[in-house]
């Protein structure tokens, strides 16, 4: 039988050597904690500051696309980055290299700015692992405190729809824990799909508008709610027949389906108003009913109901688009757009329609966001303000040594970074988590 076996260098290298390398591997390391903390810091203010705004949905889906990390990755990166902002002490450790991003990353799951100085300690003291450990029964302690309030809540559950003057309708309600952490994720997950956007004061070729503005979380979960519905619906929650009884009606004259700028009504089947340019969304991908009216507003004539994309060229489009092409978007699902819409002569062919999500489809219409068809098939997508969005970023420039440079960044910075400084101060005893827990949970303190 022949046995394989790794090849074993015939001398080993000095211990000095090895020591060498290890604290060269250290150093290094705490130089890219102390990196990795101003990261988190420009990730903060650039969220704060609506930067990724510019055709992306979210901050995570701008990172994803701007420096390729996973969607996953980019929204824990964002998490974080949030939670530093009112943890200053954790902050200041992970700005000194003192603590590793993968612990910061943990104590933010639990941390307060009452707990922040005693988890602190947990961070510097442990491993990684001691500091998971400690960060999970941390969270069972929550939820032991939590699940006492579950039978009131449960009992005080309720949800009231009404619709105000104003044909707006106004939701108010509690749900308990367990749904309410389904509506929540529900949304969640809807505003990933959902592009909020600043209109631009600096537009050249428009007044500033005050209104445009970023949505504001309860216009963005009011935007998800609607995502939610539809979707549900799409699905088949109340399929057949009856399922007419859900369809949204726009009555919508051909001049202003044609034309925004031209005069007509453009209306819901209620009466309540609606921009044309809505009207031309969802008139994009929708079922069309044509019909006549004489002089007095008579209906005289009402023609077949057709799909303006029939089910063979849906199948074409999401079989080539696979789900939306807006530059950045990752939503699977998308809605069929007319390059050059039906209304004004635009053809019902693959060559002139493409697939973007719900939010983009609304960026497209009604939020100045333009598509440029090119010779090779291929689209364009332009800014309001006519600067094109590239599919991919283009390449930022490195130094010729990128850790020289970030030695030298840090140096200057009064930074003194060496391969001890995030060494923790554990001196190899076993961990008792639950001493662990009851000295460090305000509520395992109390409760002792």
């Amino acid at each position: 039988m022949e046995i394989h076996c790794p090849d074993i260098p015939a001398t080993l290298e000095p211990a000095a050597a090895l020591d060498r390398l290890g604290d060269e591997i250290a150093e290094l390391s705490a130089h890219i904690e102390a990196a990795t903390a101003r990261l988190l810091d420009l990730i903060r203010e650039f969220d704060a500051r609506g930067g990724w705004n510019s055709g992306f949905r979210s901050c995570a889906a701008w990172l994803s696309w701007r420096v390729g990390l996973d969607l996953g990755a980019a929204r824990e990166r964002v998490r974080v980055a949030r939670a530093l902002g009112t943890l200053p002490l954790l902050a200041q450790a992970l700005t000194h290299g003192e603590l590793s991003y993968a612990k910061v990353r943990a104590l933010t799951q639990v941390a307060t700015p009452e707990t922040e100085e005693r988890l602190l300690g947990v961070g510097r003291a442990g491993t990684a692992a001691h500091v998971e450990r400690i960060v999970r029964g941390w969270r069972r302690v929550d939820r032991h405190a939590e699940a006492r309030e579950t039978r009131r809540q449960h009992a005080s559950r309720a949800l009231h729809v009404y619709e105000d003057e104003d044909g707006t309708v106004v939701l108010r309600g509690r749900l308990a824990p367990e749904v309410g952490a389904l509506l929540i994720k529900a949304l969640q997950a809807a505003r990933e799909t959902l592009y909020q956007r600043r209109r631009s004061e600096e537009t050249a070729n428009r007044p500033a508008d005050p209104s445009a503005e970023a949505p504001t979380m309860a216009q963005q979960q009011a935007d998800a709610l609607a995502l939610v519905a539809e979707t549900a619906l799409h699905h088949g929650l109340d399929p057949g027949a009856p399922g007419e009884r859900y369809q949204v009606v726009v009555h919508v004259d051909a001049p202003a389906l044609a034309d925004p700028d031209e005069p007509g009504q453009s209306v819901l089947e209620g009466g309540t108003h609606v921009s044309a340019e809505t009207s031309r969304r969802l008139a994009c991908d929708a079922s069309r009913v044509v019909m006549r009216h004489d002089r007095d507003g008579r209906v005289v004539e009402v023609g077949a109901r057709t799909r303006t994309i029939p089910p063979a060229l849906r199948r074409a489009l999401h079989y080539r688009d696979r789900g939306r092409r807006f530059p950045g978007c990752g939503v699977p699902l998308g809605e069929g757009h007319h390059v050059r819409h039906w209304a004004q002569g635009g053809p019902t062919t693959l060559s002139n329609l493409t697939l973007l999500c719900r939010r983009h489809h609304r960026a497209v219409h009604e939020e100045g966001y333009r598509i440029d068809p090119q010779p090779n098939g291929g689209l364009r997508f332009l800014r309001p303000d006519g600067r094109p969005l590239p599919e991919v970023p283009a390449p930022v420039a490195l130094p010729v040594d990128p850790v020289q440079a970030l030695r030298t960044q840090h140096d200057s910075q009064g930074l003194r970074l060496h391969a001890r400084t995030a060494c923790p101060g554990w001196l190899g005893e076993r961990l008792d988590l639950g001493w662990a827990i009851d000295v460090l949970h305000p509520l395992a303190t109390r409760g002792a």
